[in-house]
C-alpha cells in the first residue's frame, strides 16, 4: 500500500519567485478564468453539481485585481452545490455568505507560511470589550515579539486613533482603523501590559522563522497528577515543525504526564504529514498499524480521468483511489494516554480538526473539547499553479478526509458537548497560554481533578447574549478573515512536470 503517494511539492520555485498582481494583457486573464473553472470541473470534491462552461461564463468576473477577479469565481463556483442535511452550500460561511468558506487563489502566502516562513506583524487582535483590543498571540521571532509584545497586552490606540468600537461593522471607522493597519506594512501602538506597565510599540511586517510551538509546560494538578500542556499555532512542513514538536514530547515523557492538553485555539491547519506526526505521538501503542483516515476523491479522479493535471503533474493511475490514501498509525514515542484535551475556538481548522478527528474513534476515552465551535472543514487540498509564470496557487477543496469510523460529520463544525464531547468556554486573551488559571486551560485541569468542568468563581467571558457581545463577535469575526489561515496541504502530493 503506497504511503503519501500524491503529495504536493509546495516548497520549491513557487516559494521565492515573484507573482504578479495585475496582467496587462486582458487575454491572459480570460484563460486563467478559463483555468480555473476547468481545473473545478476536473478536481472539485462537489463537481458534479458544475454547469456548463456557456451557462456558467468564467469570464464574467471581475475585480480590483486579477487575484480578486479568479477569487471572485472561486466564490461562485463554491455556492453550487447545496448540502441535503443543512440546505446551503457545502462551502456556506456562515461569517461572510456568498464567499467560499474553504477554496481561495492566493500568490504563493500559504505556501510560504506552511514552509515555516512568516511574512508578517507576528501577533493578532482579538476584542474582549468595545473598548478593550487585546494581543491574542505572537509569534517568536517576529518583528512584535522582537518589540516586547506578549499575549494580553491592551493595545489603547493604533496609529495614534482610537480603537473603541461603536458598531463593530465594516463601516466602524475604529474597524476600520484596525482593518488598515493589519493590511500595511508597518504600524504603531500603544498598549498597557497585564501589570499595568504602558509602552509604543512600531511593528512592522518581516520575515521570520515560525516556530510552531508557541509554548509546552508540565502542571501538576492539586490531586498530584501530571499534565502536559502544548500549545501548537500552526502545522508548518515537518522540516520546520518535527524538531519542535520532539522537544516538547520528550518532555512530556521524561515528567511522566498521564493526561495531555492541546491548545489548538488559534491552529488554522497546514501540512497534513504534521498532523499525522502529531497523532502518531498521541496514539495509544495497541493501535500502532491501524487506519488513521481515509481521504476521498471525486469519481472524475478516482476513474483516472485528469487531463489537465496530467500537463502539470506526473501521475500515476490510481493515485486518487481511496486504497491509495489510506493512512496507517506510526506510533512515535511511549506515552499512552487514554485521553486527550483539546483547546478549540472557530479558528481551529483543518489539519487541526484532522488531528483531532482521527484520535476520537482510537483513544480509550476518546477527546474532550473545551472552547468555542470549530472553523468545520474536514476537506483538503493541493496547490494548483495557474498562469505560464505560476503567478497564482489555485486551493480548490479536493479530498474529504474521514477517521477510523467513517466519520467526517462536522461541516458545521466540533461543537464542545455538542457532536464531540467537551464544554463550551470563552477565550480568555487576558492571560497568557499555559496560565492554570486561564478559563479554557482551568476547566480542563477541574475535569482532570474532579471529574466536572464546573469551577467555582470561574465564569467566561462575555457569555451571555448581549448586544455589545454580539457586535465584539461580529467585530472579531470580520478581523480574523484578515488574520486567519484554513487549511490542510498535502506538502509534495504531486510531482510537478519542469517544462
Amino acid at each position: 500500500m503506497r504511503k503519501n503517494l500524491l503529495y504536493l511539492l509546495l516548497l520549491a520555485v513557487a516559494f521565492t519567485s515573484c507573482k504578479k498582481d495585475k496582467n496587462k494583457d486582458g487575454d491572459n486573464l480570460d484563460l486563467l478564468r478559463d483555468s480555473v473553472y476547468m481545473y473545478a470541473k476536473e478536481v472539485y470534491l462537489w463537481n458534479d453539481g458544475l454547469p456548463s462552461t456557456e451557462a456558467f461564463n468564467p469570464r464574467r468576473f471581475t475585480g480590483s485585481s486579477d487575484r480578486a477577479a479568479l477569487q471572485a469565481e472561486v466564490d461562485a463556483l463554491s455556492q453550487i452545490k447545496i448540502n441535503t442535511s443543512t440546505g446551503k452550500p457545502y462551502e456556506y460561511d456562515i461569517n461572510d455568505p456568498g464567499t467560499a468558506k474553504y477554496s481561495y487563489v492566493d500568490e504563493g502566502q500559504a505556501a510560504t507560511s506552511i514552509g515555516g516562513t512568516g511574512g508578517d506583524f507576528g501577533f493578532a487582535l482579538t476584542y474582549t470589550a468595545a473598548d478593550d483590543l487585546r494581543i491574542r498571540y505572537v509569534y517568536p521571532g517576529s518583528s512584535a515579539s522582537q518589540q516586547g509584545l506578549t499575549r494580553g497586552d491592551r493595545v489603547t490606540a493604533i496609529n495614534d486613533q482610537s480603537v473603541t468600537l461603536t458598531t463593530g461593522t465594516n463601516s466602524d471607522p475604529a474597524f476600520q482603523r484596525v482593518s488598515s493597519a493589519l493590511g500595511s506594512s508597518s504600524v504603531k501602538l500603544n498598549l498597557t501590559r497585564r501589570n499595568g506597565t504602558t509602552y509604543t510599540a512600531t511593528v512592522a511586517k518581516t520575515s521570520y522563522t515560525i516556530n510552531p510551538v508557541a509554548k509546552f509546560t508540565t502542571i501538576t494538578t492539586n490531586t498530584g497528577k501530571k499534565v502536559g500542556y502544548f500549545a501548537f499555532s500552526r502545522f508548518t512542513v515537518m522540516s520546520n515543525a518535527k524538531a519542535k514538536i520532539d522537544e516538547a514530547f520528550n518532555k512530556f515523557t521524561a515528567d511522566g504526564i498521564t493526561e495531555l492538553v492541546v491548545d489548538l485555539r488559534y491552529n488554522g491547519g497546514g501540512a497534513v504529514e504534521t498532523s499525522q506526526y502529531l497523532a502518531n505521538y498521541l496514539v495509544p501503542s495497541s493501535r500502532n498499524g491501524g487506519l488513521m483516515f481515509n481521504e476521498y476523491f471525486n469519481t472524475k479522479l478516482q476513474s483516472n480521468i485528469y487531463p489537465l493535471l496530467a500537463r502539470k503533474f506526473k501521475i500515476d493511475p490510481g493515485d486518487f483511489t481511496t486504497a491509495n490514501n489510506t493512512f496507517n498509525f506510526s506510533k512515535v514515542g511511549s506515552l499512552n494516554l487514554n485521553r486527550v484535551f483539546f483547546l478549540v475556538t472557530g479558528s481551529t481548522a483543518s489539519a487541526s480538526e484532522l488531528l483531532i478527528n482521527n484520535l476520537q474513534p482510537v483513544l480509550p476515552q476518546g477527546v474532550q473539547l473545551v472552547g468555542k465551535t470549530s472553523y468545520g472543514k474536514p476537506v483538503g487540498f493541493f496547490a494548483i499553479p495557474l498562469g505560464n509564470a505560476s503567478q497564482f496557487d489555485l486551493y480548490l477543496a479536493e479530498f474529504e478526509s474521514r477517521n477510523a469510523a467513517g466519520k467526517a460529520d462536522f461541516y458545521q463544525g466540533m461543537i464542545p458537548g455538542g457532536n464531540f464531547p467537551g464544554v463550551i468556554v470563552e477565550d480568555d486573551v487576558t492571560k497568557d497560554f499555559g496560565d492554570p488559571t486561564e478559563a479554557m486551560f482551568a476547566r480542563a485541569l477541574n475535569f482532570i481533578d474532579k471529574g466536572t468542568y464546573t469551577v467555582a468563581g470561574l465564569t467566561s467571558t462575555f457569555s451571555e447574549k448581549t448586544q455589545e457581545n454580539q457586535m465584539l463577535r461580529k467585530a472579531n469575526q470580520l478581523i480574523d478573515v484578515k488574520q486567519q489561515f484554513n487549511g490542510a496541504i498535502h506538502e509534495g502530493r504531486l510531482k510537478r512536470l519542469k517544462h
